[in-house]
């Protein structure tokens, strides 16, 4: 049975719980994780989620741009914070990007390709 995403707290619900699935020292980006939500293209509001309802045992810092990039500004508290954390699990990040693995595509980019 399909997951009832109609109100903007399941919606949310799902979001988080697909950003709780992501394994240690692995990434996905926003629009994977939509997509894994149920809610394919709305990577926006992966990202507003994540400013609303972040919570101290949501592994926040697994979620990158598409690119394998971090959101944050470079050089920002939550830059460095997502880099630290995302180091202390194995994974290597060199300029704010993450090396050696992928944040799975948007569906948008896995049809259309980079853009």
């Amino acid at each position: 049975m399909a997951q009832d995403l109609s109100t903007p707290e399941s919606r949310a619900q799902a979001i988080l719980s697909a950003i709780r699935a992501v394994p240690a020292g692995q990434v996905a980006g926003y629009g994977e994780i939509a997509r894994r939500a149920g809610l394919p293209g709305r990577a926006r509001l992966v990202a507003q989620v994540l400013r609303k309802y972040g919570a101290p045992d949501l592994p926040w810092y697994r979620i990158l741009l598409s690119s394998g990039q971090i959101a944050f500004p470079e050089g920002s508290k939550g830059y460095r914070e997502q880099s630290q954390r995302l180091r202390a699990e194995g994974v290597k990040v060199v300029k704010g990007k993450v090396i050696g693995q992928k944040a799975a595509p948007s569906v948008d980019e896995q049809i259309w390709g980079p853009g």
